[in-house]
């Protein structure tokens, strides 16, 4: 989300012909190409969309939507990352010849009387209203996978406990990882809003209830020759986003997800043990960075 805060406006940007939903308005933004930080796509996309140069302020929310395309018998889930951005150059102009064809400072009333996608609508505090029948019009079928090639969007805990113990996963044999501690989460699935999967995966690896709190980091990695139980090398791309969680009430962690998951087991652990532990680079990271 841009915005021009002395004036309380947000900007917006409208699809043009080209895109899915032309004539509806949304935040500027749009995909995250392959191994590409989403921080450094947002800033690509919002100077392609609208002329401006922009710094990255915060992570303001992750969510995800799915949409039904019923002509390609698809339905498209999307993992979409919120930030806030402020300008810093550039001149505010049109997406030439682009997906989208207009550019505007609008404040959240004027907002609210413009079709919007749903997404944008809940990022501005407005009530979802359905889009007119026959506003999606996708011109082309969606590409299929890539066998050697995979981008995975996935949901990770900073969980504690009311002993300030940590909660981590022991990566199982077969996996990227293995023998290495890490932070409980994984893949959500498709219709599954991050939050929700998250602590899906926090019952599956370790049968703990878990509280999320507050969203921590965004992070990235790819690994151009990943090996797993696929048995031979991918070009590896994640997204992970990380929450902090709390158990307010700590069982013995045990495994729950089927035999052969990517989970050997999970344990808790004092800010001491952490030091004897092999863990994963965003464990260690996060465990050193935002000890509390």
């Amino acid at each position: 989300m841009v915005w021009d805060a002395g004036r309380e406006r947000v900007l917006l940007v409208r699809s043009s012909a080209q895109a899915d939903f032309p004539g509806v308005w949304s935040l500027p933004g749009g995909g995250v190409a392959h191994a590409e930080h989403p921080a450094r796509a947002v800033v690509r996309e919002v100077a392609e969309e609208t002329g401006l140069t922009v710094d990255l302020t915060g992570l303001r929310a992750v969510v995800a939507d799915v949409v039904p395309y019923p002509d390609q018998k698809v339905a498209l889930h999307t993992d979409r990352v919120l930030f806030d951005l402020a300008p810093v150059g550039g001149a505010l102009r049109a997406e030439p010849a682009g997906s989208t064809d207009l550019v505007r400072w609008l404040t959240p009333d004027e907002a609210a009387g413009l079709p919007l996608l749903p997404f944008t609508a809940e990022a501005l505090g407005l009530p979802v209203v359905p889009l007119p029948a026959g506003t999606l019009r996708r011109r082309e079928p969606f590409a299929g996978p890539d066998a050697r090639r995979r981008q995975r969007f996935g949901a990770y805990g900073l969980v504690t406990d009311p002993a300030d113990r940590v909660l981590l996963s022991l990566i199982a044999e077969g996996y990227p990882g293995a023998g290495r501690w890490h932070l409980p989460g994984g893949g959500t699935d498709h219709g599954e809003q991050p939050v929700t999967g998250l602590l899906r995966e926090l019952i599956e690896e370790s049968g703990q209830l878990g509280r999320v709190t507050d969203l921590i980091e965004l992070d990235n990695l790819h690994n151009p020759a990943a090996l797993g139980p696929e048995g031979y090398p991918l070009d590896w791309h994640g997204i992970r986003v990380v929450y902090r969680v709390t158990v307010d009430v700590p069982t013995e962690p045990k495994v729950t997800e089927l035999a052969g998951g990517s989970t050997a087991r999970a344990g808790w652990f004092s800010r001491s043990d952490l030091r004897e532990l092999p863990l994963t680079e965003i464990a260690a990271r996060l465990l050193v960075a935002a000890p509390g």
